[in-house]
């Protein structure tokens, strides 16, 4: 029997997300889905499923753009074990907890933080955490509500930032000029922009919807982590006492100018091309890695010298940023797998391509259908920039480049990706977030999957109004409108 390109190629990515959500359980759970789909892919020979898992695995590890991003968390790793040690993170916490005077303003900040970091997802994650972790936890924040800060500020934000990693995603799959189309698309991604006015909401309302209650309760009673933490290793660590609020500032700034600098350097901004060409064509995952790498070497020239921490110190802090992310690094890499088996080996993108050329979709519906065929495709396989591929030529073959639909579909398309991405347990954006915040990944995964679902609801009725009337004032209206109706609800019934 045949199951690559049919319903059945979504099947690996379901049991995996269901088993992690009812078991609180993520590995397990993702080798199951992942050996599921080895099953489907093989005809349930057992043999070839376990040799085509670690082919599928192997292969997923040997990407360029994989072993980047693995190294870039191991760099970001001992930069923040670095600053730990050296005690810059203490001081620069003592610092803010005298000018942060409540949990509101602490919110506000990681999130403020959040929107400044907008040149690249995973980075925006890392980096956030690492700065705003303590900070939270002395006004009693609970690392779920931080984790769902930092995720709802990354790739959100991404998507509507002309300059980032995924501003250049999207231009590659589209045709002509994709940045100015791109460009077209923002104030029509309304998941991107209802997510930033929900978090705004969630802080200024204090909205604690379902499981968030419990772990915010938790964290009043002295609990962060609601008794789950996956980065036991990285709480026990020395402090130097010497250490000043400029040895985390100073990193962290030179970490941004870095990245950037090495982003568009690998666009080829040093050889001529402008700085938005360059960042367009820039290898991100290569250039977080050189970035955080040059910003190694100069928390060595920052530290040293002053003797903020010994020779030693700075030795030992490598394998203990090494062993901080591999919790990150194990879920990003059976995620990474099992996404291969759903959209390449199964080919779940056929699937979904056949379904909406079979159906003769009036034109007006496409809007809200792509988005939520957007949603499906990036929460089953873990992946935005994948999802873009596969619906984002579609649009463009169905509508004119001068047709203003054409524009709002891809905006759908964009949101609709994003919106999956935000609440699947195998993207890597929410695995990043996890690790920023340094929160048992289920429980963000659980905890933030009301915030992002109520997005959406709104969201669909924006688009219905936009396939209709093409307007940019009342789709956003609608979809403002139905949002607030809805933490209206959540808020007086308490939910």
């Amino acid at each position: 029997m045949n199951f690559i390109g049919t319903v059945w190629s979504l099947l690996p990515a379901i049991v995996a997300i269901v088993l992690a959500l009812v078991t609180k359980e993520v590995y397990i759970s993702l080798f199951l889905g992942i050996l599921i789909g080895a099953l489907l892919f093989n005809n349930f020979n057992l043999f070839k499923a376990f040799v085509s898992i670690f082919e599928v695995m192997i292969e997923k590890l040997s990407s360029e753009w994989n072993i980047g991003i693995l190294l870039f968390l191991v760099f970001l790793g001992i930069i923040v074990a670095l600053m730990t040690r050296a005690g810059g993170s203490q001081a620069y916490g003592n610092w803010a907890t005298s000018h942060i005077k409540n949990k509101k303003t602490a919110l506000l900040s990681s999130f403020g933080l959040g929107c400044l970091i907008f040149v690249d997802d995973y980075f925006n994650c890392l980096t956030v955490g690492s700065v705003m972790r303590d900070i939270c936890d002395k006004f009693k924040i609970s690392r779920a509500k931080l984790a769902y800060i930092i995720d709802a500020t990354a790739a959100p934000i991404c998507i509507i930032a002309p300059i980032s990693s995924w501003a250049a995603a999207v231009t590659g799959y589209t045709s002509g000029d994709g940045f100015s189309l791109f460009l077209s698309t923002i104030p029509f991604n309304l998941y991107a922009l209802l997510t930033i006015v929900m978090v705004l909401c969630v802080i200024f309302f204090d909205i604690n919807i379902k499981d968030m209650k419990e772990h915010e309760i938790s964290a009043e009673n002295g609990d962060v982590f609601n008794g789950k933490c996956d980065y036991a290793d990285a709480q026990e660590m020395e402090v130097s006492t010497k250490g000043k609020v400029y040895d985390l500032v100073l990193p962290v700034l030179f970490l941004i100018f870095s990245c950037i600098l090495c982003m568009v350097y690998t666009g080829g901004f040093f050889d001529g091309v402008p700085f938005v060409e360059a960042f367009s064509n820039c290898d991100a995952s290569f250039g977080l890695v050189l970035g955080s790498f040059f910003t190694l070497i100069f928390m060595f020239v920052l530290y040293m010298p002053r003797r903020v921490i010994t020779y030693n110190d700075f030795a030992q802090c490598i394998p203990q940023g090494f062993k901080m992310m591999v919790p990150a690094m194990t879920i990003l890499t059976l995620a990474w797998t099992l996404g291969s088996f759903v959209s390449v080996q199964l080919e779940a993108g056929v699937f979904v391509q056949s379904m909406l050329h079979a159906y003769n979709i009036p034109l007006f519906v496409l809007p809200p259908v792509l988005f939520v065929i957007a949603a499906g495709l990036a929460f089953s396989t873990g992946t935005s920039w994948g999802t873009f591929a596969i619906l984002i030529p579609i649009a463009t073959e169905v509508f004119t480049s001068t047709d203003p639909m054409l524009v709002i579909s891809i905006a759908s398309i964009l949101a609709g990706a994003v919106c999956g991405d935000h609440i699947s347990p195998i993207s890597d954006t929410t695995i990043m977030a996890s690790a920023g915040a340094q929160c048992n990944h289920v429980n963000h995964v659980s905890t933030q999957l009301p915030y992002a679902l109520v997005v959406a609801v709104a969201c669909v009725f924006g688009y219905v109004v936009a396939g209709i009337t093409q307007s940019l004032l009342l789709t956003f209206g609608t979809g403002l409108l139905v949002l607030f109706v809805e933490l209206f609800v959540i808020k007086k019934k308490g939910i």
